[in-house]
């Protein structure tokens, strides 16, 4: 999972109303009662299933990284869960760039005067240690204009020719993506890339993401501050650095989706409700909230279903899916939408994704649908499936706050296509507010998961008490969408979406940025 940016305070409601309890008394009534199933999803389920995922960890190397033995571990014992309450479940199989670290990047600057600075390596980096001049490109923006406008990069022209030895370009974030800027900077002779964040309101801190597809040159990150120092110094008399990454790249890696179907037939099944969480954890640890929290939680809830007989009674297919490879770019998810036939494709009547909901600074974010808090609103119905979440947290009286609508996670394949989508999350590395603390407890100031893509991400960085929550919320969207007769539109006619493939817009902040 990458950052999301999350407003503040959606639904105004009593601090002294948020109820640490997992357990949901209210939200359950309405068209279709979900009281059975929320009951039945218990907290208690969804952390025996995250042991197993953190004692898969455990024995493959600390992760359940997509392409690498814990992961097809994980899904194995996803599966063998899922055939054991009677589901059908197949495995989709696709190739991948696969990419990882062997160890953590480094850049000291050498001259004028030596120091260590904070980096990260972009995703699908090349490996090396190259000591070099350090050259900026020549429309770097300093100070940063109060929106993204900087071009730093985007041509070949940005770059002054390499010198004869071993160069290092500085290049600044802003409206192409990371891989572009990177590609220009090898093409004009560098041996190493600098990318550093643009200064912009939410654009300061260490820059990170992804280059999109491999390149040979190692290309890093860096803060705004750090950077506007640097430049500074290369332009005045001067700078030299040591750039050093460790990482390995293999194109054609192996990995797959998981799919559960319930094998009786429905009233629409031509209306499939893909419920979805991604089950790859980023190589660095066990990820168990990222995203070991939506991986259980929807597998207790398919457990449930069955068990209480919601399956039975469904007016339309519940689809669990557990994508793979969402860390290197939500790969799993966009392979299964985009080879679905055109017809297959407009059988999908909703998505809804899980993606942390445990995280131990929490706040509960509703994906903005109907674009009323961040402009951008989903597919047709988006708006809809938001409603469903906000009124069942509304009647048990639990705050919720939404989160940007931007295609940062798995549901983002489908809303390309314009199939309605929604969800939920409990934060990763952005910052509690005062005001959220005010609602949520937990500590302003601080990040809501800080252990986000590390290796402590494990079984003891969750808040049950919102995992317990968020968990009877989604069990709570399946079953209505799964069970309502009225549907999302009002009535039981089949959802019209459109087909035809849209671009999505480029990722623009956290580990994948692309942007």
């Amino acid at each position: 999972m990458r950052k999301i940016v999350a407003a503040t305070a959606a639904v105004v409601l009593s601090a002294g109303l948020v109820s640490a309890s997992p357990a949901l008394a209210g939200g359950s009534k309405g068209e279709v009662d979900t009281t059975k199933l929320t009951k039945a999803v218990q907290v208690n389920g969804v952390l025996q299933h995250l042991r197993q995922l953190q004692t898969i960890a455990n024995r493959n190397g600390g992760n359940r990284a997509s392409g690498l033995p814990g992961y097809d571990a994980s899904s194995a014992y996803v599966a063998k869960t899922l055939r054991a309450a009677g589901y059908t479940v197949r495995k989709q199989t696709f190739t991948f760039p696969f990419f990882a670290e062997n160890g953590p990047a480094t850049l000291t600057q050498l001259t004028p005067g030596e120091k260590t600075l904070e980096t990260a390596v972009f995703t699908y980096s090349g490996s090396g240690s190259v000591t070099g001049t350090v050259v900026p490109t020549k429309d770097v923006i300093i100070p940063a204009t109060p929106e993204p406008s900087s071009t730093s990069g985007c041509e070949a022209s940005d770059f002054e020719a390499a010198p004869a030895d071993p160069a290092i370009a500085l290049v600044q974030r802003g409206t192409c993506d990371f891989g572009v800027k990177a590609a220009n900077a090898k093409a004009a002779g560098y041996d190493a890339v600098i990318i550093f964040n643009e200064g912009n309101p939410e654009r300061t801190e260490l820059a990170v993401g992804t280059l999109g597809t491999p390149i040979d040159v190692p290309v890093v990150g860096l803060s705004y501050d750090d950077a506007v120092a640097l430049v500074q110094d290369a332009r005045s008399g001067g700078a030299t650095a040591r750039v050093t990454t460790d990482t390995v790249t293999d194109l054609e890696r192996e990995t797959h989706n998981l799919i559960a179907d319930w094998p009786k037939r429905t009233k629409n099944d031509d209306q499939v409700v893909v419920v979805g969480a991604h089950l790859d954890s980023v190589p660095e640890g066990a990820g168990i909230n990222d995203n070991g929290t939506g991986t259980a939680a929807i597998l207790e809830i398919a457990e449930q279903m069955a068990r209480t007989g919601y399956t039975k009674r469904a007016q339309r297919p519940v689809r669990f899916a557990f994508w793979g490879a969402e860390e290197l770019g939500l790969l799993g998810s966009q392979h299964y939408v985009d080879t679905l036939s055109d017809a297959n494709r407009s059988k999908i009547y909703a998505n809804l994704n899980f993606d942390m909901l445990g995280s131990p600074n929490f706040v509960r974010l509703v994906y903005d649908g109907d674009g009323s808090a961040f402009g951008a609103a989903g597919p047709a119905g988006s708006g809809q499936i938001e409603k469903v979440f906000t009124d069942f947290f509304d009647g048990s009286g639990l705050q919720t706050d939404p989160t940007a609508f931007d295609g940062r996670s798995d549901y983002g394949p489908f809303i390309q296509y314009g199939i309605p989508a929604g969800g939920l999350f409990s934060g990763a590395d952005d910052v509690k507010t005062p005001e959220q603390a005010a609602i949520y407890g937990g500590t302003a100031g601080e990040t809501l998961d800080q252990n986000y893509h590390s290796a402590a991400d494990d079984i003891t960085n969750i808040n049950t008490a919102v995992l317990g929550q968020l968990s009877d919320g989604a069990a709570h969207a399946t079953a209505t969408l799964a069970l309502s007769k009225k549907g999302l539109y009002g009535d039981a006619a089949r959802a019209k979406v459109r087909t035809s493939a849209k671009k999505a817009p480029a990722v623009t902040q956290g580990p994948q940025a692309q942007r």
